[in-house]
C-alpha cells in the first residue's frame, strides 16, 4: 500500500487537535501503515510542532519556507507536491482551510479526492471504502476510491478520537531543500481580528449553545435562565447569527469560534459539520433534539429526545431547588 501522509494544521507553535485524530485515521485506514506527518511554516514555531509531532508519528516531514509563515493553501500545494510522492495518499482536516488545500492538490497530484470522510471501511485490492455523510448527516454515503495512483482525503474533525498514545518516538527529516519555487498569485497581506464581543465564549468550561430549535429570539432568554443557573455562558450555530439575534462573538464553528468547554449543552442544534468543527478537546457533549435522526446525536454522551422549550426551564428550575 502507498505510503499515508498526514498534514498538520497549526497555529502559534501549537498543532491542532486535528493532527491528533489524523493519527486516529491514518490506523483506521490502514493499521500496518505508520503514517508520516508533514508540516509546513517557518522558524521557532515549525521547529516545536515538529517536535511535538515526532511524539506521535513515526517520521515527520518539516518544510520551512518563508513562503509558508502564512498557510496560504496555493503555497502549501506547491510545496507539497515537491516532497510527496506521487502515489501518496494524503489526509488533511476538513476545515476551511482544508477545503482550499485538498482539492487543488488532489489535481496537481493526478489523483482521487474525497470530502469530508468521516469513517474508512477497509481496503479491498486497491479500492478504499470511505464512509461520507449527506443532507446535514442524515445519510451515510458509502464510497469507493481507487487508490492505486494515492488519494486527497479530507477527514471531518470530530469523528476520529485523537490517538493520545504519544509514543511513536519519531524522527524530524528536513524537507526544505526538496521544496521548488513556492512563487504564486495570491498573496497573504494583513490578518484582521474581529472586535471582541460581550462574553468571551472560548474561555468558559461550560456552554448552553442553541440552534434553530429555539424558534424566536424572546426564546434566548430561556437559555439565558438556564446559564445562569449553570454557571454557563449562551452560545450558538450560525442561524441564530445570520438571524441577528445573538452576536457573531457567540458562534460556534468553523465560520465562527472555536471553543474547549468542559461541557458542551447543544440544545436544538442539528450538528452539522461545520458547527461540530468549533468544538474541541473531547467536552462532555448533552444534545437536546426534537428530531431523533439529529447528526449531533452520533457525537453525543447524552442525547435526549424532547422539544428544548419545555426541557431547558425544566432543567434550570430542578438546578435551582438545590
Amino acid at each position: 500500500m502507498a505510503q499515508i501522509f498526514a498534514y498538520i494544521v497549526h497555529k502559534d507553535g501549537v498543532a491542532d487537535d486535528t493532527a491528533l485524530e489524523l493519527v486516529a485515521a491514518a490506523k483506521k485506514l490502514d493499521a500496518g501503515t505508520a503514517a508520516t506527518a508533514v508540516v509546513t511554516g517557518t522558524g521557532a514555531e515549525l521547529d516545536a510542532v515538529c517536535t511535538e509531532m515526532a511524539a506521535s508519528y513515526k517520521e515527520v516531514y518539516k518544510i520551512d519556507n518563508a513562503a509558508l509563515a502564512y498557510p496560504n493553501a496555493e503555497v502549501v500545494r506547491k510545496a507539497l507536491v515537491s516532497v510527496l510522492p506521487a502515489d501518496a495518499i494524503v489526509l488533511i482536516p476538513h476545515n476551511t482551510f482544508g477545503m482550499d488545500l485538498g482539492p487543488g492538490l488532489s489535481i496537481k497530484m493526478d489523483s482521487p479526492f474525497v470530502a469530508d470522510a468521516v469513517d474508512f471501511n477497509g481496503i479491498e485490492g486497491s479500492t478504499l471504502k470511505v464512509v461520507r455523510q449527506e443532507f446535514g448527516g442524515q445519510v451515510s454515503t458509502h464510497v469507493d476510491c481507487d487508490i492505486s495512483a494515492g488519494a486527497v482525503i479530507n477527514v471531518r474533525p470530530g469523528p476520529f478520537l485523537p490517538d493520545e498514545s504519544k509514543s511513536a518516538g519519531g524522527q524530524v527529516v528536513d524537507k526544505s531543500g526538496d521544496v521548488a519555487d513556492l512563487g504564486v498569485g495570491r498573496k497573504f497581506l494583513e490578518i484582521i481580528v474581529p472586535e471582541a464581543g460581550d462574553v468571551d465564549i472560548t474561555k468558559s468550561d461550560v456552554l448552553v449553545s442553541v440552534g434553530r430549535g429555539i424558534e424566536e429570539e424572546d426564546n434566548i432568554e430561556i437559555a439565558n435562565e438556564l446559564a445562569e443557573a449553570m454557571g454557563a455562558v449562551v452560545s450558538c450555530s450560525r442561524p441564530i447569527v445570520d438571524a441577528k439575534w445573538l452576536d457573531k462573538s457567540r458562534q460556534v464553528g468553523t465560520s465562527g469560534q472555536t471553543v474547549k468547554p468542559k461541557v458542551y449543552m447543544a440544545m436544538g442544534i442539528s450538528g452539522s459539520f461545520q458547527h461540530l468543527g468549533g468544538i474541541k478537546g473531547s467536552p462532555f457533549i448533552v444534545a437536546v433534539n426534537k428530531n431523533a435522526k439529529a447528526p449531533i446525536f452520533q457525537v453525543a454522551d447524552v442525547g435526549i429526545i424532547a422539544d428544548i422549550l419545555e426541557f431547558m426551564p425544566a432543567l434550570t428550575e430542578k438546578i435551582n431547588e438545590q
